[in-house]
């Protein structure tokens, strides 16, 4: 199944891609009509990635590797922000990320659902 593995990768890195699109762009979609909205768009941003990738990235030091990485992205995308002038920097939006990559990291496999393992299923039914 490294071809399914492959995918699953490829799409979290376009998952990466979009939201880094989202952050830069001088006119983000705007999510909810509600105070911190925002801040909720990006904890579920995190945690999706964060569980997507943990799909792949079995090993504690892995899921480790993976969340600093995102954490780093995270803070980078702010620093890029304040830097761009069109956005501004967020210690906060620092801070939702990195409750998005920690929910994340508790929801994947063994706690979640191995979606990875269902896809491999799927394919190996449908060929």
């Amino acid at each position: 199944m490294a071809g399914l593995r492959t995918a699953w990768e490829l799409i979290g890195w376009a998952g990466i891609a979009f939201l880094l699109w989202l952050s830069l762009t001088p006119s983000p979609p705007q999510m909810g009509g509600f105070a911190h909205a925002d801040k909720i768009g990006h904890a579920l941003a995190y945690a999706l990635l964060m569980v997507w990738f943990a799909q792949l990235r079995r090993t504690r030091p892995g899921r480790a590797a993976t969340a600093l990485g995102l954490l780093a992205l995270g803070v980078g995308i702010e620093f890029a922000q304040d830097w761009g002038g069109a956005r501004e920097f967020s210690r906060a939006d620092m801070v939702a990320d990195l409750a998005g990559i920690a929910l994340g990291w508790w929801a994947a496999p063994p706690r979640g659902p191995d979606l990875l393992a269902l896809g491999q299923r799927v394919v190996r039914a449908a060929s």
